[in-house]
């Protein structure tokens, strides 16, 4: 039973990141800067940590207008958001 927790907290803790990447397919031509995805984030209210690349996707480690801890992922096209994490 232990072993069948595990695995599935791992599928979990997986699945996020797996679709973030299937829906950021984007030429690196077509990707706008990090720049401007700050600027966004930042006119949203959201402090931004930092913004970096993680599988096709922009990862960005930001606060959020609320005061959480979010782990963010972002289309480096449409600068629209593909996943999240609070984190505690």
């Amino acid at each position: 039973m232990r072993k069948i927790i595990i695995a599935l907290s791992l599928a979990t803790a997986f699945a996020g990141t797996a679709l973030a990447s299937e829906k950021c397919k984007v030429a690196m031509a077509d990707w706008k800067p990090r720049e401007t995805l700050q600027t966004k984030l930042e006119g949203e209210g959201w402090k931004v940590r930092s913004i970096k690349t993680e599988d096709g996707c922009y990862e960005a480690y930001v606060i959020n207008a609320k005061g959480e801890k979010v782990e963010a992922y972002f289309n480096p096209q449409t600068l629209e958001s593909v996943d999240m994490k609070i984190e505690d």
